[in-house]
């Protein structure tokens, strides 16, 4: 307690680190909603920081608080992240507990004040204070919704259901009226495969969109169809070899049984995965979503552009916003690097249904949902979630490419969208994440730290 030849500050601050480190480390507990990729912060990173708090609080007047802020969450803390969201949330978790307002009086790291500086001196009474402090802390110290809570029970649950099924048995008794494995795999196969619709025409399609300068929308129409056809040529072979080894016609290998255990399952077969979009979908669920994208793209290429794209539908949408960007510097000869998106919630039209016509420049998408947070269409702006209701679905956006856009400095939040719930993702051999696909800009009345701290995303697909 007397390690600084400034007491006070030292023991306030010294305080502040202290359960800035507790929260680090304990927002891990829920998942990509507390860290995009879980780091094993240490008991080291603490204890640099705080012999470096002690240094330059006795070397320096005023406590060079931007100067800790940086060695803290750029060196110490921030030598472990590697995730520019991830980053970007230390650095505003910090100044909560490391900044010129923890040295006052009575300063509260919680809105419900339930942690707040104490006026100790000794140790004894700093665990006094400790020891008053919840058991289970609430999610409002970590800077997230109370919702927080259920997503980290959900998560717990899943883990141990999942456990569960690789647990269960591959058969039923033997004088048991059940269905065997043989039974269930078979009837699930082949309704999966009367279900899938017959590949995409390539060459018909690209006779009817041919790729020209001025509308790049065909060329990405002409690319999903080929990925698409990818899988359903996988999902084919396999399913159909699957039915004749469950018939003994063709010997079951190592990866028709694992077809098998995954389809018992209901997840997903690695096989398909491998070539498919990424999803956290179990499988009937993903059937279904994969019959929808299937209909986008053939209700594209049977009527025409949409006026709304869906941008979950889209297996790299990656390609598809360039192809945005691209239309509009073709059309007015602009250099496209020189382009780049505003962004305006369509609060007026809904889910898109309404909509007949997509706006003369840029497109209008659909399909994204939030966490952490939902989109207030009376006020036109973000506001807190409600209770137990974990993901909302978000308003058609108006993508507006613009040249030499100047980017707001106030009033906006810029909310990373995730193509799935894990945010996580590797770089691609493109140059493009597998997961993160661009950060869109939202109207906020309150600080853009808020929503960075409650892990605010939006995700083209949910896990269910």
């Amino acid at each position: 307690m007397a390690a600084s030849t400034k007491p006070l500050e030292w023991r306030r601050l010294l305080f502040g680190l202290c359960l800035f480190h507790a929260v680090v480390q304990d927002r891990r507990k829920f998942g990509p909603l507390g860290w995009n990729i879980r780091y094993d912060f240490t008991d080291g990173d603490l204890s640099v920081s705080l012999a470096q708090l002690q240094e330059y609080l006795d070397s320096y007047e005023t406590p060079p608080f931007r100067v800790l802020q940086f060695l803290f969450t750029e060196i110490n803390y921030g030598g472990r992240v590697t995730d520019d969201k991830d980053r970007r949330l230390i650095n505003t978790l910090i100044t909560n507990f490391c900044g010129s307002p923890v040295l006052e009086e009575g300063y509260a790291f919680s809105p419900s004040e339930t942690y707040k500086v104490p006026g100790c001196e000794t140790v004894a009474q700093f665990r006094e204070v400790i020891g008053s402090f919840p058991l289970v802390p609430s999610p409002e110290i970590f800077g997230l919704h109370d919702n927080a809570d259920i997503t980290c029970q959900q998560a717990e649950t899943y883990g141990l259901l999942g456990t569960l099924l690789g647990l269960q048995p591959r058969s039923s008794s033997g004088g048991g009226a059940g269905n065997s494995q043989e039974e269930i795999v078979g009837r699930l196969a082949q309704g999966i495969l009367d279900k899938l619709p017959a590949a995409f025409d390539v060459e018909a399609v690209s006779a009817q969109y041919p790729t020209t300068y001025k509308e790049s929308m065909n060329t990405v129409l002409a690319q999903e169809a080929i990925r698409y056809n990818a899988l359903l040529a996988v999902i084919n072979s396999s399913l159909k070899a699957t039915l004749k080894a469950l018939k003994g016609l063709v010997v079951m290998s190592p990866d028709l049984e694992k077809v098998v255990n995954s389809l018992y399952d209901n997840q997903v077969p690695e096989a398909w995965a491998a070539k498919a979009y990424p999803s956290l979908k179990p499988l009937s669920s993903w059937v279904t979503d994969l019959l929808e994208r299937l209909a986008f793209i053939q209700d594209w290429v049977a009527n025409g552009t949409p006026a709304v794209y869906w941008i979950s539908g889209f297996f790299f949408p990656q390609a598809f916003l360039t192809g945005t960007l691209q239309n509009y510097a073709r059309k007015y000869a602009l250099p496209i690097d020189t382009v780049s998106f505003g962004f305006q919630v369509m609060d007026d039209l809904d889910s898109g249904s309404s909509c007949t016509t997509g706006p003369e420049d840029g497109c209008y998408i659909r399909g994204l949902f939030m966490e952490g947070a939902r989109w207030d269409s009376h006020e036109h702006q973000l506001a807190e979630s409600w209770p137990k209701e974990l993901f909302t679905e978000t308003p058609v956006v108006w993508l507006k490419p613009q040249q030499h856009r100047v980017k707001p400095t106030e009033g906006i939040y810029d909310c990373p969208v995730y193509k799935t719930l894990t945010r996580a993702g590797t770089l691609s051999t493109t140059g493009h994440s597998t997961n993160f696909i661009m950060m869109l800009e939202l109207s906020t009345s309150v600080d853009p730290s808020h929503w960075i701290d409650r892990g605010v995303a939006l995700f083209t697909a949910l896990a269910f």
